[in-house]
């Protein structure tokens, strides 16, 4: 592309040679001198009345390389978060309840195209630590949200740390709390395996005033399954996203020793549900009420309840179905709960969202 330094050099052999050429021709001196003043009052009103005309500045500068400095730019990497791929395979390790690594088992972004020019960050535990430090960080659901707990404290406190804690965290329909000192990041965890639990969560917040920085939730597997009902779904999706709404912005009762709380943005992300593959189910009731017909029905309604900000909600959607899709049957042994890697890259894409919302880069 033709930047500003190329447009320089050819003012500079107009305004040179052209005079030259036509003193060949043997021009009169006074005409010679005439055209040649015109000429370079031409082109450097021309370059001065250029940055007023937005499709020819575009033209001229490097404008195809994406940065996340620019707001529209940054709007359309997000659109970019959710292109994954998945490589490698081998030995199985177990993670916890419904959970499996395996090793050597990989992801990244895809690293060609638009996406790569996004540059998108695989954080490591320290730019994890960074970001997240002095943060309270709230995830709420069933156990699709239990595993994204459990992927994003491995990240932060390292796998051996995370060993001594997974079994209570793994506490059946157990709510926990936890705070990492070493970067004053407190993760409370609550069973919420409806969507009328996690509105209940919402307005106990709300009441309390104790607003946390990130709030991860998502819920429709048990409903699936025990309630088996879509539209009631849907009405419970509304009430929560009319609820939430209301969180945004917060001023919060932490902020102390002010005259007068302090304005904070609320980060809210959706888990959403993974792709269920119903022949390896593993009993006879789920493979009879979680079919693909009425799994589609749930997913409709999380649509149409406009619970995504994509469609004026308060949630950023963790898509979890596609990245799930994108593993495939290779990535679990029960039809719904996905490998490790799965929910890392779930987590990975939740942090480059942060980044993106509060406009920063890690070095």
């Amino acid at each position: 592309m033709i930047g500003a330094v190329h447009i320089g050099l050819l003012a500079a052999c107009v305004v040179l040679f052209v005079p030259m050429a036509m003193a060949g021709w043997h021009l009169s001196r006074n005409k010679m001198l005439f055209f040649s003043c015109a000429l370079f009052i031409t082109l450097a009103v021309g370059v001065h009345l250029m940055p007023y005309f937005p499709s020819i500045s575009d033209f001229l500068s490097p404008s195809q390389v994406i940065s996340l400095s620019s707001p529209s730019n940054r709007d359309s990497c997000v659109s970019f978060l959710h292109s994954v791929v998945y490589s490698g395979g081998g030995v199985i390790k177990e993670c916890g309840i419904g959970c499996e690594k395996r090793l050597g088992w990989d992801w990244d972004w895809v690293g060609s195209g638009r996406v790569a020019g996004c540059e998108f960050q695989k954080l490591m535990r320290s730019d994890a630590s960074d970001l997240l430090n002095g943060s309270w960080v709230v995830v709420a659901g069933d156990s699709q949200a239990r595993l994204m707990a459990v992927s994003l404290l491995e990240l932060v406190m390292g796998n051996e740390a995370m060993e001594r804690v997974r079994g209570d965290l793994f506490k059946r329909h157990s709510d926990y709390s936890i705070t990492v000192d070493e970067i004053g990041m407190k993760l409370d965890f609550f069973w919420a395996p409806y969507v009328g639990n996690l509105t209940e969560l919402v307005l106990q917040l709300r009441r309390s005033r104790n607003i946390p920085d990130v709030m991860v939730v998502g819920a429709g597997l048990w409903d699936m399954l025990h309630v088996n009902n879509a539209s009631e779904y849907g009405s419970a999706l509304r009430v929560l996203r009319d609820n939430s709404l209301t969180l945004l912005p917060v001023s919060s009762n932490l902020d102390v020793g002010n005259s007068k709380p302090a304005a904070r943005f609320l980060h809210l992300f959706w888990v959403g549900m993974p792709m269920l593959i119903t022949t390896m189910l593993n009993t006879d009731e789920k493979r009879e009420k979680m079919t693909t017909a009425i799994y589609d029905s749930y997913e409709d309604e999380l649509t149409t309840s406009k619970i995504w900000r994509e469609s004026g909600g308060p949630f950023f959607k963790l898509d979890v179905r596609l990245l799930s899709e994108l593993c495939g049957p290779r990535c679990t042994s029960d039809g719904m709960h996905y490998d490790g890697v799965v929910y890392d890259a779930t987590v990975q894409i939740m942090l480059n969202a942060l980044l993106i919302e509060s406009n920063q880069k890690l070095e």
